[in-house]
């Protein structure tokens, strides 16, 4: 199972021998004893490729919870059960990641010296089981799925400019008014011309952007000179409304909260990194006033 796991992440037999120091014989005949015993091919191979058949990409999902189980064993076992070690990866939005979890992998860090820490910040949907994820954050409502989520709060779209630009340009009463302004928008994959309103965000108007920006930092930043108005989260622009830099706007029209989760593969198995680091997030998260 470690020798078929290892070559369905890698998708080759060569690098899948390297990393376990075997040969690449040995590799292929493991896979070959395998499917026999099994009575199954697990592997599409080709002169340029190794892929994973559909009955080789359910097999793989468990092997991965079966090679957990027994790690986590191996480690109860040998007394290290309780005692974090090895790489924990974590995911999150890009300025989410920055703002509100990297503090708390780096306190996580000084905690369990024995653990090292890896982020991937992106604002893309992460397969945290093809991509070897041990823990993510994620914003918005979460398909069904077999991973372990727990809520850790809420943030909200919010519209809002600078002070300068409402004093110029006037406040707008009605979400149909956006018409008459500038709008500023990121260009992240959840993003979207027609911007939704009040609770069961039926209600929607389809705005023409004059800036699109990249990053959300770019629009926030063009939104705090004055320049137009920008539609982002909550979370993203709490400093700048706290010092008056910004101003939220039509607030009385606002969608329903979004929830934020954190997530991860193992449920009531997950490793000893693994539940330390859940266990403060989640902590962490429910104690911060700009995410409730």
């Amino acid at each position: 199972m470690r020798i078929f796991a290892r070559v369905a992440e890698t998708a080759s037999f060569a690098e899948a021998a390297r990393q376990m120091h075997l040969s690449p014989p040995a590799v292929t005949r493991a896979i070959t004893a395998l499917e026999e015993q099994i009575g199954v091919r697990l592997l599409t191979r080709t002169t340029r490729s190794v892929k994973l058949t559909e009955a080789g990409q359910r097999y793989f999902e468990d092997c991965r919870r079966i090679l957990a189980d027994i790690a986590e064993a191996e480690a109860s076992a040998a007394g290290s059960h309780g005692n974090p070690t090895g790489t924990l990866t974590v995911t999150g939005p890009v300025m989410f990641g920055r703002m509100h979890v990297l503090p708390i992998l780096l306190e996580y860090l000084d905690s369990f010296p024995s653990v090292t820490g890896q982020t991937l910040f992106v604002d893309r949907p992460v397969n945290i089981i093809e991509e070897g994820i041990d823990v993510a954050v994620r914003i918005g409502n979460l398909p069904a799925s077999g991973l372990s989520a727990t809520r850790v709060g809420w943030v909200r779209r919010t519209i809002c400019g600078a002070p300068s630009y409402f004093e110029k340009h006037g406040i707008p009463g009605t979400p149909a008014e956006l018409a008459e302004h500038r709008v500023i928008m990121p260009t992240g994959a959840w993003v979207s011309p027609e911007w939704h309103f009040g609770p069961d965000g039926r209600a929607s108007v389809t705005v023409h952007p004059r800036l699109l920006c990249n990053t959300n930092e770019a629009a926030i930043s063009a939104a705090e000179q004055g320049w137009g108005i920008a539609r982002v989260l909550s979370y993203q622009v709490a400093p700048a409304l706290a010092e008056g830099r910004l101003v939220s706007v039509l607030e009385d029209h606002a969608e329903s909260p979004i929830p934020i989760h954190v997530v991860h593969v193992e449920g009531r198995h997950a490793t000893a990194k693994v539940r330390a680091f859940v266990d403060l997030a989640v902590e962490r998260l429910r104690n911060n006033t700009l995410l409730q």
